[in-house]
């Protein structure tokens, strides 16, 4: 696959040539930012004004001097616990904080100035987010009563949550429909595709849904209400506290503390978690950016410090880069930085014009938010993917969020990095000393073949502290570049390294090349996962599960060819639309074939994908068919159409792309497909009555064609036999009905 030759002007110049593609994007990211930026400063124990006020210097300062393209910059989550270990620190004195926040702003911009960024890369996944579960915890803990209603006198936040229990007896029911609501709103969003309602994101939705609540029982004025015979307490209390004058909610900094131990153990806690959180969401996002592009990580540490430094200095939360706001940006249609500036500024008017509104929010509803929030940053499904990777990323995970939560965020790092070396010395089966000289001393090497293929050699113990190394050895390869890395002689790779060598892939192939791994068979892993982490045993016979049997008898019987190994070369599936924003992790158990009759090749396979990115990513696994075609046909894209997808069909997306293309005489066939693509004249003359009927009369697939193969699949899961042998089926009498040899 290419670079895409239409990446966007930089500077200035982009501002000018794109900005109606970014203000766009910025619309829909201010609506997420304002009820998060609100939630977000209300659960740190600030003024709801301080996260508006800090969203608003991360879109208008950090633009100016981050080296990243698609990302936004505000409060985050993450900083949350951060901030109340710095208030039970400090006295509670807000200003003492903002001490903090200041100084944590200039060692970040420090860091940026020396190139540090690279030093984040130093922390395990599996303890980052084990320290995200452990926020998530507090969070969720913190914020849970108030979307009951009930309060909780508990120090700790396992005595926090046990008062749910406690306290059912005391909910208060008006309260709790607000939040319930939320909720709900939350949790089903996603799987409503009416536009109507995708066209005001998620978060705003629990707002609005809240304010007949709020004006129904009249939160304005302090009474009581009963319900089923008991009485409950409602009134302003309960809504947030917007000054007149936004102004009056700006706060200075005070540094009397700055000799204490607890104000620079809250300064570390937030330098750490800050410089972690924004480098990793800027690579994620990375992984999302339609043009490829890499962030300038230092040049990000740069920009979030100096916003944090103005933020701090009037009175608002860090800035971080948020992972939830950057993806609603990519998936907007933003192009270049200016949608973050614009989304600051937006941000603004809101505040202007509707301020007398923001009075009336309930913080039953910006409760809801953050319960989400912290239940998705703590969910099973973390858990479980943890557990995916290898059982002992789910032993990483789980010490470090114990160890944070029975003390605070810097010893949760410390102890998930011990308890993370001490484990794989086991597994390595080496003393101290060795382990060491194994990762520092490993005699990894790069050799230039006189093809023009570079060799690879990584040798000793390849874990997350070899990764600066591990950059440094492969930084002077040039990008578009073959590659061949060889792990044979490992002891153990862990899945930080896999990380980063699937990343260093995926810009490769991006670029053109070809980055193939090798030496991994006498490797095991106490999973199948592609990242989890591997130790050296020997040569071993590597299981065959049943479906792969299965497979493999069908292809014998049939003449075709079967490979199950896995396969890192899915470049070429990213020329399908599907997968602009979805980065593709590996692909395996691969059927392939030739349809003689009309000289196309097919594949049928397994791959894994990401939809999201860090704190919102979900994994899937589900099984496509690729056809190559013997010529050229129209690019176009088939799905199922919802209800009110057709209000909308003459409706260009904010991303490009076409609307509904219908058929008017074929009703039956416009109102069950949303048909949509680049050149509407070909799109009419290439679905003839012989391809709609044969549309009509099977079930709906997604169908895509890239002008040269087409894409098919039906469900976001891996495919039994019987299902591969149906989809098989389908694409082959699919071309039979499509006039191939009528394109040139």
């Amino acid at each position: 696959m290419k670079i895409n030759n239409q990446i966007p002007s930089t500077g200035f110049k982009g501002l000018k040539e794109n900005w109606r593609s970014d203000f766009s994007a910025a619309i829909s990211v201010s609506l997420v930012a304002l009820p998060l930026a609100l939630g977000i400063a209300v659960a740190s124990g600030f003024s709801p004004m301080a996260g508006v006020l800090s969203a608003i210097i991360g879109g208008v300062v950090t633009t100016f001097f981050r080296g990243s393209n698609l990302s936004i910059n505000g409060p985050g989550a993450a900083l949350i616990a951060a901030i109340l270990g710095g208030l039970a620190g400090l006295d509670g004195n807000i200003n003492y904080v903002l001490g903090a926040v200041v100084v944590s702003g200039g060692i970040l911009t420090l860091l940026g100035l020396f190139k540090m960024g690279r030093f984040a890369k130093l922390l395990p996944s599996s303890v980052l987010h084990g320290i995200l579960a452990a926020i998530g915890v507090i969070i969720f803990a913190k914020q849970i009563h108030y979307a009951l209603g009930t309060k909780s006198d508990a120090d700790t936040i396992i005595g926090t949550l046990l008062d749910v229990i406690y306290k059912l007896p005391e909910i208060n029911p008006f309260v709790f429909i607000i939040s319930f609501l939320g909720v709900l709103v939350l949790i089903f969003y996603k799987k409503v595709n009416y536009k109507f309602v995708r066209i005001i994101p998620a978060p705003m939705w629990v707002l609005l849904i809240a304010l007949p609540f709020v004006f129904g029982f009249d939160f304005f004025t302090e009474k009581t209400l009963s319900f089923l015979g008991n009485d409950y307490s409602i009134g302003s209390k309960l809504l947030i506290d917007i000054p007149n004058n936004p102004l009056d909610s700006i706060m200075h900094p005070d540094f009397a503390m700055i000799g204490s131990s607890a104000f620079w153990l809250t300064v570390l806690s937030i330098t750490t978690i800050g410089s972690v959180v924004t480098l990793a969401s800027a690579r994620a996002i990375d992984k999302l950016d339609p043009f490829k592009r890499t962030s300038n990580l230092n040049k990000d540490l740069v920009g979030v410090g100096l916003s944090t430094m103005v933020s701090g200095a009037l009175g608002g939360l860090p800035i971080i880069t948020v992972i939830v706001r950057s993806t609603v940006n990519v998936n907007s249609g933003a192009k270049t930085k200016w949608s973050n500036l614009f989304h600051g500024v937006l941000l603004i008017l809101f505040v202007l014009i509707l301020a007398p509104i923001l009075r009336s929010i309930p913080l039953a509803a910006l409760a809801a938010i953050l319960v989400h929030t912290g239940y998705k940053l703590a969910s099973p499904k973390v858990f479980k993917h943890a557990y995916d990777q290898g059982v002992e990323q789910l032993l990483f995970l789980c010490s470090t969020l114990i160890i944070t939560l029975f003390t605070d965020l810097l010893y949760g790092i410390i102890g998930g990095i011990l308890v993370t070396l001490v484990l794989q010395m086991l597994l390595a089966k080496v003393g101290f000393i060795q382990f060491f000289k194994m990762i520092y001393k490993s005699g990894s090497k790069v050799y230039h073949l006189e093809n023009g293929t570079y060799d690879v050699k990584l040798k000793g113990i390849t874990n997350f502290l070899y990764s600066l190394k591990l950059d440094k050895l492969l930084k002077d390869i040039p990008n578009g570049s073959n590659v061949i890395i060889d792990m044979s002689q490992t002891r153990l790779v862990d899945l930080s390294i896999m990380e980063n060598i699937i990343d260093f892939k995926r810009i490769h192939d991006d670029f053109g090349g070809e980055v193939r791994l090798v030496g991994l068979d006498n490797h095991v892993a106490s999973t199948s996962h592609n990242r989890a982490l591997k130790i050296v045993t020997g040569r071993i016979k590597k299981r065959i599960s049943k479906r792969q049997i299965r497979l493999q008898k069908l292809a014998n019987l049939n003449g075709w060819s079967f490979e199950r190994e896995v396969d890192w070369n899915t470049s070429y599936l990213r020329n399908f639309h599907f997968f602009d924003s979805r980065p593709i992790e590996m692909k395996s158990n691969s059927l392939q074939g030739l349809d003689v009759e009309n000289n196309a090749q097919w594949e049928i396979a397994d791959i894994v994908f990401d939809e999201g990115a860090l704190l919102a990513l979900e994994v899937y696994q589900t099984t496509v068919q690729i056809i190559r075609l013997p010529t050229s046909i129209p690019k176009f894209i088939i799905d199922k159409e919802g209800l009110f997808d057709k209000i909308f069909n003459k409706v260009k997306v904010l991303s490009g792309a076409n609307g509904d293309i219908n058929f008017k005489k074929n009703k039956d066939f416009s109102n069950k497909f949303l048909l949509s693509g680049e050149s509407e004249e070909d799109i009419r003359e290439f679905f003839t009555k012989d391809l709609i009927h044969f549309l009509e009369e099977n079930e709906i697939h997604h169908i895509e064609s890239n002008g040269e193969a087409l894409m098919i699949f039906k469900y976001l899961h891996i495919a039994k036999t019987d299902e591969v042998q149906n989809m098989l089926t389908f694409g082959l009498n699919l071309l039979k009905h499509m006039n191939l040899k009528g394109i040139s």
